[in-house]
């Protein structure tokens, strides 16, 4: 890795107003989350597909693409290029002739928040950041506790009490400032927001920060080229607060304009929500460009358990411009399409990752899927992660000395 920077500007994709990239920004003025531009005709100009795919399997492979302006900055634990990979006998249950796994579950800290973490924790300390603070449903905090610890910032981390156990571990083990907040992450994110008001912590909520959407968008850049530089036709993605099919998105957008994708066409993305909280699904069946507050919200599938994302502007837009669609699945749906994918194909996925299975089955019997598109489904992290979500029933407890039967 050498010394680079294609980095235009931060801009406000609302109001279009630009900001430095080498000063700490957090909101544009209008209260949009800032997206980072770069330079694609001097990266066209620089930069190949063919050198890419000669570099280390991270997603440092495309710094070119990234925020971070300084190599001595990036923080890294040998992140991305995440196992991709044909899931025939499951997608034969489904109809499905091209069905796909791109498994976050295999990166560390076991969730896809590590991309964010890896690339938003950099580029703060390349900006001099000492203390951040951020809401959290568990993974992003996890996530960013880590690489915090890593980078010497000190991170603060609220969650709610009913977050998965190992994730509040992971932030404890790291030396975080962990918090627990009798409530939703939206609570959480009330607590963050009266930090950062009242002693300049820098805020690292969702979107908050322009980076961690940098990070995330590896998964897009990453899925283009495991599929050979072609898009599949459909990308499904467990939507709490989005950064991930905002990520993909523009991932994709810049490729395009980089001249890198073969056939030239979109994905149609899927933003999958659990029923319990699917403030993006109505939304979308309104043709609404923004949510409401989803009351009540609930669902076993935690990380997108987000009643009200900031972004949520952007999520829907991804999905209007791709004609992809939204989605809501029952927690029944959901659980049994992670016992499915573990039993038929040994991927012991998250709840979150196994809503996006449960969604392309709706969607093939539905025929908005035809059997022959190329499906992806994004498991976002380790299965391990929610040994809350598996009951085991009827299993033998043997004696010491005691033969198991075999029924033939």
């Amino acid at each position: 890795m050498k010394d680079y920077s294609y980095v235009l500007a931060l801009e406000c994709p609302k109001c279009s107003a630009t900001y430095e990239v080498n000063k700490i920004h957090q909101l544009c003025k209008c209260g949009s989350p800032l997206l980072v531009r770069y330079d694609l005709e001097k990266i066209k100009a620089n930069v190949s597909r063919e050198e890419i795919a000669k570099r280390p399997n991270s997603l440092w492979r495309y710094h070119e693409l990234l925020p971070v302006c300084d190599q001595e900055s990036v923080i890294s634990l040998g992140e991305g290029m995440t196992p991709f990979e044909k899931l025939p006998l499951l997608g034969a249950e489904y109809g499905l002739n091209h069905l796909y796994i791109k498994d976050e579950g295999i990166i560390p800290t076991g969730s896809f928040k590590t991309r964010g973490a890896s690339v938003g924790i950099s580029k703060a300390k390349e900006l001099g950041v000492k203390q951040l603070a951020m809401p959290t449903n568990g993974n992003a905090g996890a996530a960013w506790a880590l690489y915090a610890a890593k980078a010497n910032i000190k991170a603060t981390i609220v969650m709610p009490l009913d977050a998965p156990q190992i994730t509040r571990k992971e932030v404890y083990i790291a030396g975080g400032d962990l918090h627990l907040i009798n409530g939703l992450i939206s609570d959480a994110g009330k607590v963050v927001a009266k930090l950062v008001q009242n002693h300049g912590v820098y805020d690292a909520s969702t979107l908050k920060e322009p980076y961690r959407i940098e990070g995330k968008k590896t998964m897009g850049y990453e899925i283009v080229e495991q599929f050979g530089w072609k898009v599949p036709d459909v990308i499904l993605y467990p939507t709490g607060g989005g950064v991930g099919i905002i990520g993909i998105y523009k991932a994709i957008l810049e490729l395009q304009q980089l001249g890198w994708i073969e056939d030239g066409k979109l994905p149609r993305l899927v933003a999958v929500q659990a029923e319990g909280c699917a403030p993006i699904v109505e939304a979308w069946k309104k043709g609404e460009r923004e949510s409401k507050f989803f009351e009540n919200s609930t669902t076993c599938a935690f990380g997108i358990n987000v009643p009200k994302a900031l972004g949520d502007f952007l999520v829907l837009e991804a999905v209007y411009e791709t004609e992809g669609c939204a989605i809501a699945v029952s927690e029944e749906e959901l659980l049994k399409a992670q016992k499915q994918v573990a039993s038929l194909e040994g991927n012991f996925i998250c709840p979150e990752g196994a809503a996006t299975f449960a969604a392309a089955k709706i969607l093939r019997e539905q025929g908005w899927i035809q059997a022959d598109d190329h499906v992806v489904c994004l498991n976002t992290g380790s299965g391990i992660k929610y040994p809350e979500t598996v009951e085991i029933e009827g299993v033998e407890t043997l004696q010491p000395g005691q033969e198991i039967l075999v029924n033939n």
